[in-house]
């Protein structure tokens, strides 16, 4: 019988859905299937010796560099196991997941093709060749189809997998409350340039049936989560789905709350549902900002302004719904000036409280098959790829803004449960020693305490 075994080795601190998910097609197809969360557990080297088919999920960068010694690992404990990665970024490192021993590489809607990939094992005996070329076949399934599938998906399986308890929390208030995790969609309608669902998804969503999200939610919810995190890129892609999706929510857990993601031009063109997401039990609203200078919203493709963004702001606070945004402050046009206004923004707009600390330092990431290899400014400045940060790196034309780059990495990266307002008040100081003496004056601060804003204990990055 083929055994598989799926290996997360990092997932933002949540329980993996993208173990979850495959789980409940491999386990429905028959298979015996074993869940491994690297984050939380050891690698259990006796299911990876007994694996036919060994299967990494790579939705973000870090699990990908993470996930490269492991793939190795695995391939010293069962050299004739077949090696699979999937999630989003996996397809943007194909060549060099390839070299690693890598049989397929699945993108998006990945659930049907490893189905696929492992009746093609049974097809052959149950067992797996000790480490075939790709044939024409595995590469036809592990290609990206131009009109990608739609999949009728299915309720994860979580069995298996550690508790909620073990992952990151809600701190709400004193409370620190169990958290789950799902998705309502899959993909983005969006082009922005340094997005790693552009390359696999081309500007394509899926949406899961609300029963199916329900029954997610459901469940969690029946071990232990009181707050739920959907996952969406974008969960007012779909305005009518997403509508659904909350009133239902609302009627079915009403004890519980959710965090959702959505671009600042949909918190515009959909302002009326704000008070349907306060309404219905959301604590927070996580919004990629990424910058306040609008030339490089324009380079970023992004689709909104820093008016735009300040727009979005007032409304939430209109209808008490807070904002938690995200930013990639380092940029090949990062001035020592543009970072002092970045500052000053955040402190003008009260929301030194609602952004995790990490965000302060972000750099922009140039990654194999990006968009933003399409800039001129970008490919000037980027050097070979590097097979270890799988990146294309760069360096700043000013040496002063990398600089202050790392200064602020090394602020944040040492108290990461620091007071925000403390690690703020750190980062606005270098940056005033660094050449930026209008920062030197800050506005009183008439904040919020920070214990009376949601957020989730793991901040969120790449």
């Amino acid at each position: 019988m083929v055994q598989v075994l799926l290996i997360s080795t990092y997932d933002m601190g949540r329980q993996s859905f993208g173990l979850a998910s495959p789980a409940a097609w491999l386990r429905e197809a028959g298979l015996e299937v074993v869940c491994a969360d690297l984050s939380r557990d050891r690698l259990p080297q006796d299911a990876v010796r007994a694996a036919s088919l060994a299967a990494f999920f790579l939705p973000m960068h870090t699990a990908t560099r993470l996930a490269l010694p492991v793939i190795d690992r695995v391939r010293s404990l069962n050299p004739e196991a077949r090696l699979v990665a999937y999630g989003l970024y996996a397809p943007l490192n194909d060549e060099l997941l390839r070299a690693r021993g890598i049989h397929d590489v699945l993108g998006g809607e990945f659930e049907q093709q490893l189905v696929d990939i492992v009746r093609l094992l049974q097809g052959v005996g149950g067992e797996a060749p000790p480490n075939p070329a790709p044939s024409a076949e595995h590469r036809a399934l592990s290609a990206e189809s131009p009109a990608m599938p739609r999949l009728a998906f299915k309720v994860p399986a979580r069995e298996g997998l550690p508790p909620l308890s073990r992952y990151a929390a809600l701190q709400d208030g004193p409370a620190r409350r169990v958290v789950g995790y799902t998705e309502a969609s899959r993909g983005c309608k969006h082009l922005c340039r340094h997005c790693p669902i552009v390359p696999v998804y081309n500007g394509r969503f899926r949406v899961v049936s609300p029963d199916v999200v329900l029954a997610d939610v459901r469940g969690q919810i029946g071990a232990g989560a009181t707050h739920i995190t959907f996952g969406d890129p974008d969960f007012f892609n779909g305005i009518r789905h997403a509508r659904e999706v909350m009133e239902r929510f609302a009627q079915e857990c009403p004890q519980a709350t959710y965090d959702v993601t959505i671009k600042v031009e949909h918190l515009l063109k959909h302002a009326d549902a704000l008070e349907q997401l306060h309404a219905t039990g959301c604590a927070f609203v996580t919004t990629a900002v990424e910058a306040v200078d609008d030339r490089v919203l324009g380079y970023l493709d992004k689709g909104h302004t820093r008016a735009d963004f300040e727009r979005a702001v007032a409304l939430c606070a209109q209808v008490d719904l807070p904002l938690s945004p995200t930013f990639v402050a380092f940029t090949p046009w990062t001035t020592i000036a543009s970072y002092g206004e970045f500052l000053q923004a955040i402190d003008n707009l009260g929301l030194v409280e609602h952004v995790a600390p990490i965000q302060l330092a972000i750099r922009l990431l140039v990654t194999e098959k990006s968009r933003l290899l399409e800039l001129h400014d970008v490919r000037s400045l980027v050097r070979a790829f590097d097979p270890l940060s799988l990146t294309y790196p760069w360096r700043h034309p000013a040496p002063a803004v990398d600089a202050l780059q790392l200064g602020i990495s090394r602020i944040v990266g040492v108290r990461p449960n620091a007071a925000r307002e403390d690690v703020f008040a750190q980062v606005w100081e270098l940056a005033v020693g660094a050449g930026e003496p209008a920062l030197a004056r800050r506005r009183l601060p008439v904040l919020p305490a920070r214990a009376s804003i949601p957020y989730l204990t793991e901040p969120w990055y790449c």
